[in-house]
Parts: structure tokens; sequence; C-alpha cells
């Protein structure tokens, strides 16, 4: 109860809005739509140092795996109630996407395509801004962060999914998915094609090359003979 005061009284210090209302929208309008800018420069950047010429379809691929890692719990948590299991489903997400992070680092690096500095400083936003999301909820709801160290125990719906008591206005959600159909799935899946091009074209190139040298051989034994 001392703690609580004197949170209480910090928090009212100076304060000329409500934390909580400040702080959702916050995350609405600002974190959420502002993901989307390194997203998109992230894009940029494989494309500037042409991915398809150099870690190709894999590394291609690692990008649709992160943004699937970090857009699931997004969408979970834009049509359901924060509680237990969808905390979960976030902790399990970001942590995913760190290791994964991780792989599409060394994929790029093995395969000699150059992360220029300014490509792994967009980095660091697109590794941090999933814990900021995360740990402002945690601060929104921390009664279902207690409830979670708990178990979950008391709660009947600790461990399903429970749909908003106050949706989200629809126009908001339109605008999401818009934004992301315009800066992630576009973007990215032409990223995608574009390295599936190129691997086909490789790979007709290599039969080329090996069936000229095939050809060689045999003529060199015809004229041996």
């Amino acid at each position: 109860m001392i703690r609580r005061g004197r949170a209480d009284r910090v928090s009212d210090y100076g304060a000329t809005v409500d934390v909580g209302d400040a702080t959702t929208r916050y995350l609405l309008y600002g974190l959420l739509p502002f993901w989307f800018a390194p997203g998109l420069a992230d894009w940029v950047m494989h494309r500037r140092t042409r991915i398809e010429e150099t870690s190709g379809t894999k590394e291609s691929l690692i990008h649709a795996l992160m943004m699937t890692e970090v857009g699931v719990p997004i969408a979970l948590t834009l049509r359901y109630e924060v509680n237990p299991l969808l905390l979960c489903v976030q902790l399990a997400g970001t942590a995913v996407h760190e290791a994964t992070a991780l792989w599409d680092v060394r994929t790029a690096e093995d395969s000699d395509r150059e992360v220029k500095p300014v490509e792994q400083h967009i980095h660091s936003f697109l590794e941090s801004l999933p814990f900021a999301a995360l740990t402002a909820l945690g601060c929104l709801h921390s009664d279902q962060v207690r409830s979670l160290l708990r178990g979950g125990r008391g709660d009947a719906r600790a461990w399903r999914l429970v749909r908003r008591r106050r949706p989200l206005p629809r126009g908001y959600l339109l605008g999401v998915t818009a934004a992301i159909g315009a800066c992630v799935a576009l973007p990215y899946g032409e990223e995608l094609l574009r390295c599936l091009r190129a691997g086909r074209r490789r790979a007709r190139g290599e039969k080329v090359l090996e069936a000229t040298g095939d050809e060689a051989v045999w003529q060199a034994e015809d004229q041996a003979v």
C-alpha cells in the first residue's frame, strides 16, 4: 500500500492527461504506424545491396518469417483483450523475432551481402520496437501481468482469447490493414518475387553451362577417336 501510494503521488505530480489514455494513443497512433517506416527503409537497403544476387530467396523468406512473428501478436492484440494468454503470445513472438533477427544477419553476412551501418541502425529500431510495445502494454495491463505470474489462477478467461469489450474503430483497423499491405506485404512480396526470379535465372544458367561442358567433352572424345 505504501509503494502504491508513492507511485500514485509520483504519477499525479505534473500530470495533465490520463496516463493510460495517453499510452494507448501512443501505441495505436504513434508506435504502430512508426513501425512501418524502418521496415520500408530496410526493404530499400535490401534492394540497394541486390539481395537477389547474394543471399537471395533464403534471406527473403527469413524476412517473411520475422514479419509473421511480429504480425500475429499485433493482429491478436488489435482484436482481443490483453490477458495472460495474449501476453504469452506477445512474449514468445518477441523472443523468437529476436532469435530470427540474429539468423537474418548471419545469413546476409555468410552470403557476402554487405550489411551497411545504415541498415544495421535500421535493424536496431526494428528489434527494439517489439520490446517497447510489450513493456508499454505491460504497464497498461499490470493486473494481467500479475495474473500471468500467478499462472492465471482465479481467472477463468486467462487462457483463452477474449474479444475486446470495446472494439477498435473500423476505420482504424482498415487503415492499419492498408498500411500493412502498402508498406509490408507489397514491397517484401516484390522482394521475394525478385529473389525467386533471380534464382531461376541462375539455375537455367548453370544448366546451360553444364550442357555446354558436356558437349565439349563429347567433342573432345570424338576427336580423340
